[in-house]
């Protein structure tokens, strides 16, 4: 199961990489033209505005590329205490540390994959199974952890 989670986390990344160099691709494109059509006050205004969105777009791939190192780390391999890549059930919901990418369906059944470093995958780090404890207000206990 792990692993299955794991391939949809990749391919959430997968689909914001290709999202995000398609955008870079169009605003280098746009910039290409820019440059060949117009002169003038207006030519500066939207060749300001393109080299912005190329920022932007940069530093969205900057986060993609963070978030494949972070799969690249996972550690699928079973063990006692939850780290980066367990998968854990709990009294409240099941969820796969790795990247924060949410609700997934997996076989009928919901899983979140959620960060390490966000509020519960903090509260849940180098626990165990039978373990508990207090999130917004919930009393939650790790049923298993894979």
């Amino acid at each position: 199961m792990k692993e299955k989670i794991l391939n949809q986390c990749q391919n959430y990344v997968d689909q914001r990489l290709q999202r995000i160099q398609n955008t870079i691709a169009n605003i280098q494109e746009s910039l290409t033209s820019e440059t060949k059509s117009s002169a003038g006050d207006k030519h500066e205004t939207g060749r300001a505005m393109l080299q912005l969105e190329r920022e932007k777009a940069g530093k969205q791939l900057a986060e993609v590329q963070k978030l494949q190192e972070i799969l690249a780390k996972i550690n699928s391999s079973p063990s006692e205490h939850i780290h980066l890549g367990s998968l854990v059930i709990t009294s409240q919901g099941d969820y796969f540390i790795s990247i924060s990418v949410g609700k997934l369906s997996i076989e009928n059944r919901s899983y979140f994959a959620i960060a390490a470093n966000s509020p519960i995958g903090k509260l849940l780090l180098g626990k165990t199974t039978g373990d508990r404890f207090s999130f917004n207000g919930n009393e939650i206990v790790i049923k298993q952890v894979f």
